[in-house]
């Protein structure tokens, strides 16, 4: 049975230097996902709502992820598992038609996914927690997004408006964005849109880890300015983008989210 590794120089081998423990996080369990989210209610601004009512339809522009809100919470039936609810908020932008006006709003779309994230008992505070922890135990819920792609809008009709708001609680700050108020009572005519999304959720915990350390991390890289004052020598070193002024024989479908975008 091979030695047990601690701490410290490793002998017999001339590359890595030492072993080391680090305070890390350490992915217990997670998951990608590709999400199609058809007809989400865009909430649009008070000027774009004008717009919408006199609109003949409403065709996509673009979409911003604001932000995603993580809650994590045991299940009890499955020890280890928990579900990890995420609230997606978008930034949606529109284009009337014919008028080509743009048309701003919020859409919101919750996603709930089960992930291991083992057990812990544990509680941890350092010398700069101000309080408490909340979810001390839990562990901890990470989504990675990219802007998503919008895909669709449509109007609808809608017979029976009403003046109750929205019951949601929306961040101020998500709020403020927009720069004016948003209308999240039903209207007249309504739009509905839909979007893909790329994502990654996992859940994480704070661990030590021995992992092997082959040197301090010291930058090779010289800081350097720009020393560049010609305007016009740096226009020189670009490269004529002759596809931009002659058309291509073929065009192919693109496939890839960046083309998308």
């Amino acid at each position: 049975m091979p030695d047990r590794i601690v701490p410290g120089p490793v002998e017999g081998d001339a590359a890595i230097r030492e072993a080391v423990c680090v305070h890390t996080r350490k992915v217990f369990d997670g998951c990608r996902d590709k999400d199609c989210v058809e007809d989400l209610r865009l909430y649009p601004t008070v000027t774009s709502q004008a717009l919408i009512d006199t609109a003949f339809s409403v065709r996509p522009r673009s979409a911003e992820l604001l932000y995603a809100q993580v809650n994590v919470q045991e299940i009890t039936f499955n020890r280890g598992y928990y579900t990890v609810d995420v609230t997606y908020f978008y930034r949606v932008q529109g284009e009337t038609y014919p008028a080509g006006e743009t048309v701003t709003g919020l859409a919101i779309f919750d996603k709930r996914v089960m992930l291991f994230g083992s057990e812990a008992s544990a509680k941890v505070y350092t010398s700069v927690d101000t309080a408490p922890p909340d979810d001390a135990g839990l562990p901890i819920g990470v989504v990675e997004s990219v802007d998503p792609i919008a895909l669709h809008m449509k109007v609808v009709e809608n017979d029976t408006p009403s003046a109750e708001a929205l019951e949601i609680q929306i961040p101020d700050w998500i709020l403020e964005t927009f720069g004016e108020e948003l209308v999240l009572t039903e209207q007249a005519r309504n739009v509905y849109t839909t979007i893909g999304q790329f994502s990654i959720i996992r859940l994480e915990r704070d661990t030590q880890l021995l992992i092997p350390a082959y040197d301090y991390c010291v930058p090779e890289k010289a800081c350097e300015g720009s020393a560049e004052d010609d305007p016009c020598a740096m226009f020189s070193r670009i490269e004529f983008p002759m596809d931009e002024f002659f058309p291509p024989d073929t065009v192919t479908t693109e496939e890839n989210y960046r083309s998308l975008r």
